[in-house]
This record gives C-alpha cells, structure tokens and sequence, in this order.
C-alpha cells in the first residue's frame, strides 16, 4: 500500500491497513453492515480486533454473510456445527450471543423503522468528530457508548458493553476517531 500517514494502530500489515483506509471510520447507515459489524464487535470482546479481523471471511461464510433473519432461526445443530469450525471464533455464549442478537436486531428495525433509525438518533445521525491529536487521546468507552450500552442490554442485546459498543460506533463511522495527521480524517 502507498506511503501515506494512518493512525498507528492499523500499521500491523496490509489487512489493518486496507480495513482502516475503507472502512474504519466511515458513516454505516445500512443495516445489514450495521449488524455485521455488531456481530464481528461482540465477538471481539476480550481479544483483539486484528483477531476477528484475520477470520471475517470465515465468519461470514459460517454466519450466512451476517444475514440476521437466517442467524435469529438457527437451531441446536447450527450452533454445534459453529462450535466446531475452526475458521470462526468457538466460544459458545457468543456463537448463541449473535443468534440472540439477531432477533433482539430485528425487533429494533420493527420498533423504530431501521436499527440504523435508532442506533444513528444517539447521534442525531450525524458522526461524532472527536479530532484526536493522538491515539492517547481515543477513549475505550464514553458516557454515550455507556448509554448506548445500557440502552441495548435492556433491548435484549448480549455482549454489548461499552468498549464493544464504542468499538462499533468507531467502525461505523459514529464517530470519528482518526488522529490529526491521518490521510482519511477529512475524506
């Protein structure tokens, strides 16, 4: 990839760095995106993104390419056969976490429309600039993420606390945390 100036974070190899330059960062208003990211974020909890990064492909080839009606009527025997693919992350109360998850997800979009409807209201469907001159400076939870957090615990949501949460508005464009001299800051 060419020369250019990114956060620092994303520097590990050509994945990081292509994810962080498409995609981290860029306002997500699409619900099958938006739910593909959560998925992808909860299973992340307690490992590092570049992880579930490295196994995307396979998650969306085991999860049905994230399509949230499919995952919410997964039986028994789908979520054994989850538990034995090596190209996914095998831990269990996540694997049953994104079924529950996905019905939790579409009674949202009945609730209000669209997850993205009432995930984006949080933010008045506008990102978040919080214009770090660092990554010292990009917090691993706020009080929105907090609330948000709580918000969707009481909508039915597991593994959704507030690092997963910020970690989502993060990578959907929520808000903006790319560092003062990153080449996408202002794209």
């Amino acid at each position: 990839m060419e020369n250019k100036t990114r956060c620092n974070w994303c520097e590990k190899d050509d994945l990081y760095r292509k994810y962080h330059d498409e995609e981290w960062g860029n306002p997500v208003y699409d619900d099958p995106t938006l739910f593909e990211f959560l998925t992808l974020e909860t299973f992340q909890a307690g490992l590092s993104w570049y992880t579930v990064l490295a196994k995307r492909e396979s998650f969306r080839e085991a999860f049905d390419q994230f399509d949230y009606q499919k995952i919410a009527t997964y039986s028994e025997a789908k979520i054994q056969e989850l538990m034995q693919n090596p190209g996914i992350i095998r831990n269990q109360l996540k694997i049953r976490a994104a079924v529950t998850n996905a019905i939790a997800f579409m009674k949202v979009q009945e609730d209000f429309g669209s997850f993205s409807k009432y995930i984006w209201a949080f933010t008045d469907g506008k990102p978040i600039d919080n214009n770090p001159k660092t990554l010292k400076e990009v917090p691993a939870t706020t009080p929105l993420s907090d609330a948000i957090s709580k918000d969707l615990k009481k909508r039915g949501f597991k593994f959704v606390g507030s690092t997963v949460v910020y970690a989502h508005m993060q990578a959907t464009g929520m808000v903006n945390d790319h560092v003062e001299e990153c080449w996408t800051r202002n794209q």
